[in-house]
């Protein structure tokens, strides 16, 4: 049984705020507090810096292969609690309790993955041109990082930058989103079950974030940021991060664009994009967020989709056979609204759904609209929800040109049967990944991450424990 803690999670004890103050969280399927936690702040920040540094040369001198068995325990652990965590999950963020099943063992896969990648980090040795000295070249963790989590994964997100940070002998410091806490204080007990040393991860939950992470910024203790989250928010932390030169990884905001071509296979492609679009009720940076659909095939693929969403059943995310829980607050249901209205109101048709249901919990139905103007603000913003709009084309060039109007550059899907189509248009649309008749591209073998202002460096793959690592150089004379 996982153990519920409430509390914050520095050098290996769980204590108080400073002040003893606490925040509220609530299940967004009822509205209904279901526990408090402690509301770090500035104090209990440093706290948590000072002791990720004091504890950093000890921990940066294990071997890697203790680094890695803890990994691997801790993926063990998490599999081993899979339904507790699922439920928590599911209680304070709302998606349904399968998919929170998923996230689970999605989450897990990533401290096996960098329990692999401990092991195999590597450096070089060569000799200089004119034969005068060695090179010797070494990886060295680059020391404590800030790591910030969203609340849409909350699970994945910790364990997608916890396992690299661990593997490559990096202390943390860490912030969950202040809707999600319960997972992220969840995942610390199983760590220090799995044998994770005292220091190694701190934890400071609060509902008032810039007090904790500015004192971690300015500390000149942390030499890293890993943030995942909006990028008005992404923006301030690098301003911050430019002050002490400190490395950063940015998972920032995305405007995926879901290309159907004629050719597409159109049941292949409504199956796609209910992973691409109704993955966490749309909460999510790379859910499809403005699907381009060839107009010779528009009414077909539009009346396959109509029926598929219409079909899904909303509810509490903890009652058997919910298949679309509530959005994660009022704030994010009322946002999704806004935007739906402001497409009808420009003259987009609403296929299903598009009203805010009565009753309590922030619900709103699977929405399919057509006819969206391209300056409609849903073109132009995540939507966050489940609703997707439909935009026909005619000309490729055209369409790459609108996929590509946005200052976001996540990830794009692109729905054809021809293989020199779908080369020229995953080179020709603007982002980091692109998923080719697939609405999935998350796996923690491949390097997830975007361009533009969709971030900065990739977590995931070979080259996610590059971005706790520093390169030093030694010459060696003859």
């Amino acid at each position: 049984m996982t153990t519920l803690h409430t509390d914050l999670f520095i050098d290996g004890t769980w204590s108080p705020a400073a002040s003893g103050a606490r925040f509220a969280v609530e299940n967004p399927a009822t509205g209904v507090q279901i526990a408090t936690v402690a509301n770090g702040d500035a104090h209990d920040a440093q706290r948590a810096i000072d002791t990720a540094a004091a504890t950093q040369p000890s921990w940066a001198a294990t071997a890697p292969r203790f680094r890695s068995e803890i990994l691997y325990r801790a993926h063990r652990l998490i599999l081993d609690r899979a339904d507790d965590l699922a439920r928590i999950m599911t209680t304070e963020m709302g998606k349904p309790l399968a998919e929170a099943a998923g996230e689970v063992a999605y989450a897990a896969e990533f401290f096996r993955w960098f329990a692999e990648e401990a092991v195999r980090i590597g450096g070089d040795h060569t000799t200089t041109g004119d034969g005068a000295s060695r090179i010797l070249v070494t990886k060295e963790p680059v020391g404590p990082c800030v790591l910030i989590t969203p609340w849409n994964f909350p699970l994945a997100m910790g364990t997608r930058k916890i396992g690299p940070a661990v593997a490559a002998g990096c202390t943390m410091v860490f912030k969950p989103a202040e809707l999600t806490p319960l997972t992220a204080l969840a995942l610390a007990d199983i760590l220090a079950e799995a044998g994770l040393p005292p220091g190694v991860l701190n934890i400071v939950t609060t509902d008032t974030p810039g007090p904790v992470v500015s004192t971690w910024m300015d500390s000149g203790l942390a030499r890293k940021i890993s943030f995942t989250g909006s990028t008005e928010v992404g923006k301030l932390l690098l301003r911050q991060a430019a002050e002490n030169v400190m490395r950063s990884s940015m998972e920032l905001g995305g405007n995926a664009p879901f290309i159907v071509c004629a050719d597409a296979d159109i049941t292949g492609a409504v199956d796609g994009l209910m992973v691409a679009k109704m993955r966490n009720m749309g909460e999510a940076c790379t859910a499809a967020n403005r699907v381009f659909v060839h107009r010779s095939v528009i009414d077909e693929f539009g009346a396959a989709l109509t029926e598929r969403m219409s079909a899904l059943v909303v509810g509490d995310g903890s009652t058997q056979g919910t298949q679309v829980g509530p959005l994660v607050e009022a704030k994010a249901r009322d946002k999704v609204q806004q935007l739906v209205t402001d497409a009808v109101a420009g003259g987009a048709t609403v296929l299903c759904g598009g009203a805010t249901p009565d009753g309590p919990g922030y619900f709103y139905p699977p929405t399919v609209l057509t006819g969206v103007r391209p300056d409609a603000a849903l073109m132009h913003t995540e939507i966050f929800g489940p609703v997707a709009p439909l935009i026909p084309f005619d000309d490729e060039d055209e369409m790459v040109t609108l996929a590509n109007d946005t200052p976001w550059g996540l990830v794009g899907y692109l729905y054809t049967r021809d293989i020199d189509r779908a080369l020229r248009l995953s080179a020709a649309i603007e982002v980091g990944m692109v998923g080719l008749n697939t609405g999935l591209v998350s796996n923690p073998a491949a390097p997830f991450g975007g361009v533009k202002q969709s971030g900065l460096g990739r977590e995931g793959g070979r080259v996610g424990i590059e971005e706790f690592l520093e390169t030093k150089y030694l010459s060696i004379p003859r």
